[in-house]
Formats: structure tokens, sequence, C-alpha cells
């Protein structure tokens, strides 16, 4: 059909844009200090360093969304509701790091950021399975793509449940985490 192409494209732009809109609304959170000088910038740590983790944690998202994309044909109805739910949690990511940024790492809002990554990470293994099951990928790769999905959303429920006591560790989970999906393929896996 001559307009499936069209509709998975438009998707995937309008994916785009949202990743785009996310960005922009963490970056509107960045204040600079009132004094000009070098030492005002070292209370700003909290903000830089969850803004940092925040935008490398889009980062991975949007270049793992990328790359399961170009295994998607014509998109289903139920796939493109994936990929909505999967947009609307990691819009919440925006409110979540500036609480932690505003609290300077307190438990509550490092515990909430470690579950939001748990529910970005849920909505994340639904689509890449989803994805995957209805690509031309081997076995073999599906199983290595679960396995990687798993352990990470086994850190991020750990730097969850951590964060309570312990938010500066827990927080060091979640960056831990995110390097599992720096490259979009598992490990091991490979193509058909």
């Amino acid at each position: 059909m001559r307009d499936e192409p069209e509709t998975a494209n438009r998707l995937a732009a309008y994916s785009d844009a949202v990743f785009a809109v996310i960005v922009t609304v963490m970056v509107l959170e960045l204040r600079a200090p009132e004094q000009a000088t070098l030492s005002a910038l070292w209370h700003l740590w909290p903000t830089v360093i969850s803004y940092v983790v925040s935008y490398l944690f889009i980062a991975i998202i949007w270049i793992n969304h990328h790359y399961l994309w170009t295994f998607v044909g014509a998109p289903t109805l139920k796939l493109i509701w994936i990929n909505f739910v999967h947009l609307f949690l990691v819009s919440l990511l925006p409110f979540t790091t500036a609480w932690i940024a505003g609290t300077r790492l307190a438990s509550t809002p490092v515990a909430l950021y470690g579950g939001l990554f748990v529910c970005v990470d849920l909505a994340y293994n639904v689509f890449e399975r989803y994805v995957l099951r209805h690509a031309d990928v081997s076995e073999h790769t599906i199983r290595m793509a679960r396995r990687r999905s798993l352990v990470v959303l086994a850190i991020f429920a750990a730097a969850m449940l951590v964060a309570t006591v312990a938010p500066r560790v827990g927080f060091g989970l979640i960056c831990a985490a995110l390097l599992l999906h720096v490259r979009p393929e598992a490990p091991g896996s490979r193509a058909r």
C-alpha cells in the first residue's frame, strides 16, 4: 500500500518532534546564577548533573527508538499506541529532572526519578518486543535484546529502591544502567 511508508515516516517524525520538545523544556529549567563568579556555578551542580543524565537518557532513548524504527514496516494501531505511551512517559522526564535538581538529589525525588526510568524502560521493552517480533531478525537477537532489557529494568528498579536510603548511590545506579543501552543493538545480537 502506498500510504504505509508515509504513515511510518509521519509517526517517526512525530516521535522526533516530541523528543525535541522534551529536550527544549528541560533546557528551559537551566537558570544562570545571579553572581558573575565561577564559584556561583558550583551551587548549580545538582542541576547540571541531573540535566546531563536526563539529556543522555533522552539521547539513548532516541537512538534506540530510531534504531527500532528501521525494522517497522506498516505501523499497526497497537504499535502507534505503544509508541504514544512510551512518549508520554518520556515527557515526564523534565519534571523529575527539575525536582531532583531543586532538591539537590534528595531521596524521594531520586526514587521517583528511578521509578520513572522503570516506567519508561517498561514501555520501551513493550515497544522493542513488539517491533522485533514483527521484524526480520533472528530469535537469538530477540533473546539478547530481552536479556539486556531485563537487566536494565532490574538495575533501574534497584536504583529506585536504593534511592530511598542512599539517593546518590541510586542516582549512580541509574547512570550505570544507561550505559547498557548506549548501543541500540543488544550485545551478541545479529540480523537474519
